[in-house]
């Protein structure tokens, strides 16, 4: 029995965090109310203080639904030897990971439109803005080991600084994600994700450097790019 009231409540929760996704999709976090939310669930405001303080802890547990499974897969893809691929090559299968999570999920997609477009990081939400920059400068270090990497076994092109280079692709990421969640028709780059992907990691590796076969994963892109 107590297994099942503790399923219960997990479940609630999740209804919870599903319908503020929705109504803050739909409002915008500012003009959303824990009413509102409550209302979408379909449950009491007392249920939801139950699981949330307030209205900031449930945009953030909305936004770790998404963010920390996101940043798990993606750290996988980081490490030395993944897939046996060179340390560009790397970088290049952390982005399609990346893309192929936002690609193939709406929860993910909503979410980001949410933190990207539709959130005031101000007042309640102010202190986020921290944490997202020491998450962006954790990613950035992580990048630039692998282009020191790439460096030091000559595949990064000569000029190339890794610590820029890792720079440049976490811009290059952010961007490509956030016009990729209001891309709805296709016609700015999804249809070109893959080989802008690709082409994003070419232009920073040596002349002669030639990178084995390439994987199947930029397909897999280009697939959820189609749907």
């Amino acid at each position: 029995m107590a297994r099942r009231t503790k399923e219960d409540s997990l479940e609630t929760r999740r209804a919870i965090i599903a319908a503020a996704r929705d109504v803050f999709y739909t409002n915008g976090v500012t003009r959303t109310s824990l009413e509102q939310i409550a209302t979408a669930a379909g449950v009491t405001r007392g249920a939801i203080y139950w699981h949330f303080a307030d209205k900031a802890e449930l945009f953030y547990a909305m936004r770790d639904e998404v963010q920390i499974p996101l940043i798990d897969r993606s750290d996988l893809e980081l490490e030395p030897g993944t897939l046996g691929l060179d340390p560009l090559q790397r970088v290049e299968r952390f982005l399609e990971v990346v893309l192929e999570q936002v690609a193939g999920d709406e929860a993910t997609q909503k979410t980001i439109e949410i933190m990207t477009f539709k959130c005031e990081y101000v007042g309640e939400f102010a202190r986020d803005l921290e944490g997202i920059a020491l998450i962006h400068c954790e990613l950035r270090d992580k990048l630039a080991k692998l282009y020191r990497e790439a460096q030091r076994l000559g595949f990064l092109r000569v000029g190339v600084a890794p610590l820029c280079a890792a720079a440049d692709t976490l811009l290059f990421m952010s961007g490509l994600i956030k016009i990729w969640v209001v891309d709805q028709d296709g016609s700015l780059v999804r249809k070109h994700a893959a080989r802008l992907i690709i082409d994003h990691i070419e232009g920073k590796r040596a002349a002669g450097s030639v990178p084995s076969a390439r994987k199947p994963a930029a397909r897999a892109v280009s697939r959820a790019a189609a749907k």
